[in-house]
């Protein structure tokens, strides 16, 4: 028998349920599902704000939060564990038909009726051109923000993501799963980073030199590849894929970190609270 004949090669099942057992060890396989939909019926909290916040401090929910401080305005973030599966209550459904989070609510919207925004780069527009602020108004340059915002939304987020998963999250004993995944996605991950390498060159920031919602959309996934993607072996995701190399890009990261309101923005919807600088200030003066 050749060698040729002897390799094994993989043939999808009839149906793809057929594979949905083998993901057990996922860290992510108890909430996974095929079916959209509530699971349990419980409202969502509320608070005194027009705008209410649903989300969680990973990079999609960062986005948001963070432009919330840049913003200044009165919100009240509420904390969401994707774990707990606090997304499929009926309460964040109806918010959120899809389940994900960042979802935003808010009471005064057009006409002084309620309304409801998913999706990041959704909720970044709406709150960007309701308020007026980090979103230029000239033609040219709104394309250029939609075509980093999109760039992000598209390629950056997903592939970084997906790169996290086969990095930290898969299944341990998938030893050839992961070794494709994260040799897939990283060299994908490690293109996208040369490409706003490049890009920065000679900007201060994604639109020349002014700081808009496309920085802030791409800012919080470039973070989590320095900072987090961690395997329990220790090696994480800055080391291995040699995040630091892309000096144009770490300028960059730097210059956004230095800001008040984004240290403010990567808290929010942490440690199990909405804003945790305010359980600091009742525990200090308790």
């Amino acid at each position: 028998m050749s060698d040729a004949a002897a390799t094994p090669t993989w043939t999808p099942p009839a149906k793809i349920e057929d594979l949905f057992a083998r993901q057990a060890g996922n860290q992510f396989a108890a909430i996974n599902s095929p079916v959209a939909g509530a699971r349990t019926q419980q409202d969502l909290p509320d608070g005194n704000a027009a705008i209410q916040l649903y989300s969680l401090g990973t990079p999609n929910g960062q986005k948001v939060s963070i432009l919330l401080e840049e913003l200044g305005i009165d919100y009240d973030a509420h904390f969401i564990n994707i774990m707990k599966g606090d997304q499929f209550t009926s309460g964040f459904v109806a918010v959120n038909p899809n389940s994900k989070i960042p979802a935003l609510q808010d009471k005064e919207g057009p006409g002084g009726a309620p309304i409801h925004v998913f999706e990041s780069a959704s909720i970044m527009m709406y709150l960007a051109e309701k308020f007026g602020r980090f979103y230029p108004q000239d033609p040219r340059l709104k394309a250029e923000v939609l075509n980093w915002l999109f760039w992000q939304m598209s390629g950056l987020g997903p592939m970084c993501g997906n790169f996290g998963h086969f990095m930290v999250y898969a299944p341990a004993d998938k030893v050839e799963a992961r070794d494709y995944g994260v040799g897939r996605y990283g060299m994908e991950v490690q293109r996208l980073l040369s490409v706003l390498d490049q890009h920065l060159a000679s900007r201060t920031y994604l639109v020349g030199e002014e700081f808009t919602i496309a920085d802030m959309a791409s800012f919080p996934w470039v973070h989590q590849l320095l900072k987090g993607y961690k395997h329990p072996s220790g090696i994480d995701a800055n080391g291995f894929l040699s995040v630091e190399k892309y000096t144009n890009v770490i300028a960059w990261v730097e210059r956004i970190r230095e800001r008040p309101a984004v240290q403010r923005g990567l808290t929010v919807c942490t440690n199990g609270h909405g804003k945790p600088w305010l359980v600091e200030q009742t525990s200090t003066t308790a």
